[in-house]
Parts: C-alpha cells; structure tokens; sequence
C-alpha cells in the first residue's frame, strides 16, 4: 500500500512569486522507514507541513493513504491528520500544563479512531510506550518542566505512537542528543514503528544517521527548483 504519494507538487508562500518547491513525484510505501535530508533552508519543514495537510500545495496532489488531501476541507484535513498521522516536532510542542501521561494520551482524546485501537485502558498504553522507550517510572505524573531534554523527547515520541498511526512525521528530532544517544532512540522508536506497522518519514540534516533506515532521499534531488539553480 501507498502511503504517501506526491505528482506534480509546487508550492510557494503567499505573496511570492517564485516557487519553494516542485517535486514532480515522491512515494512511500507501508512499513518504510524512510531518511528525508537536506540542508537547512532547503524545504524539509515546508514539505512536512504539506504532508501533514496543515498547508496546501499551489498546484499538483498529495495523498496520504489514497485520500486527496484537495478532496478535503482544512476542517476535514484536521481530522485525518489526527486519526492517521502521528507528529514528532523538534522542539517537541509538549503542553507544560500536563503531566507526562497526559500529554502521551492527548492524541486520543481528539481521535476516537486511535482510540479504538487500543486494547487496554489508555493510561496503560501511554505506560507500555514510555516504558519501551526507556522513560524512568518516576518521571511518569512529573510535569514536562522538570524532564530533561533526552526524557522529553521520548515523551513527544510515546505521544505520536499513541493509538499506532499509520504514518509517523519525525522532523529534527534527535537534533539536541549527541550521536550515541541519536541512535539508541532511533533504534527504540523504529522497533515501536515495527510493532504497530507505522511507516516512519524521519527528516534531518544529520547524514550519520543514513545506515539505521531502509532508504534515503535528499529532498534537494527530488526538488526540481534546487535542480534548476544548481545546474
């Protein structure tokens, strides 16, 4: 199955006159774990927000498990991205006011759909998720304040795993760990991809990382506006 399929995209912001992007064709498939690089200013953060259905291309389609997201009302697109696509931001976007538990269940509390998907109680699941991603027990009902930058990180990857999205957006997560404490995160978030069959799109500038994923695409070789100014 396709999960994600991008024909004949461009997009430019308003007001511009030139075009950011324009990717003739990008896919993805089911269960891919796929490395999105490319160096900063290239696009990645504007083409994520594209996938995720937050912003809408000037011309061309994006599907994400064979729905049209031109098909959709941005009203409608707020509820596929929260039934299907689990985010993991980097600067984590957790809510201070909530405790860690909370903030990991936060996803069904706006998607009935993830919700059903759970076999036991929430509070159960957001438990096994932190424990699998190596969270210490006593950090569990601790505001997000008083979490160090590594256990945060693991909070905002529990969140986006809740109820097994079918597509998991990881942009520059790892970007504040040093290398040894990139990859054991890598290796914990992939074997959870694995387990709910979530297909993983993880996007950095951090071209060490390449070898853990099943492939790599840089988006300035997929980016035909990068093309016309390098050639």
């Amino acid at each position: 199955m396709t999960v994600i399929n991008i024909s004949n995209l461009t997009f430019r912001w308003a007001r511009q006159q030139a075009d950011i992007l324009a990717i003739p064709q990008f896919t993805v498939q089911q269960g891919e774990k796929v490395f999105l690089k490319g160096p900063s200013g290239s696009g990645k953060s504007t083409l994520l927000g594209l996938l995720s259905g937050i912003s809408q291309p000037t011309s061309g389609e994006i599907s994400i498990l064979g729905q049209k997201f031109s098909e959709l009302k941005a009203t409608q697109r707020d509820t596929f991205r929260a039934n299907h696509i689990g985010y993991i931001f980097q600067m984590f976007n957790l809510l201070p006011y909530l405790s860690v538990l909370e903030n990991v269940m936060l996803p069904c509390r706006f998607s009935p759909l993830r919700q059903q998907r759970i076999s036991t109680s929430l509070e159960q699941e957001a438990k096994r998720l932190l424990t699998q991603l190596h969270l210490p027990q006593d950090c569990l009902h601790k505001p997000i304040s008083e979490l160090s930058i590594g256990q945060q990180q693991r909070v905002a990857a529990a969140r986006a795993l809740m109820g097994q999205p079918e597509l998991l957006i990881a942009d520059e997560p790892t970007s504040a760990l040093d290398q040894n404490n990139r990859e054991a995160f890598i290796g914990l978030l992939m074997a959870e991809c694995e387990r709910s069959n979530t297909t993983l799109l993880f996007v950095s500038h951090d071209q060490t990382l390449e070898g853990l994923f099943d492939r790599t695409v840089a988006l300035n070789d997929i980016n035909t506006i990068h093309q016309e100014i390098t050639s």
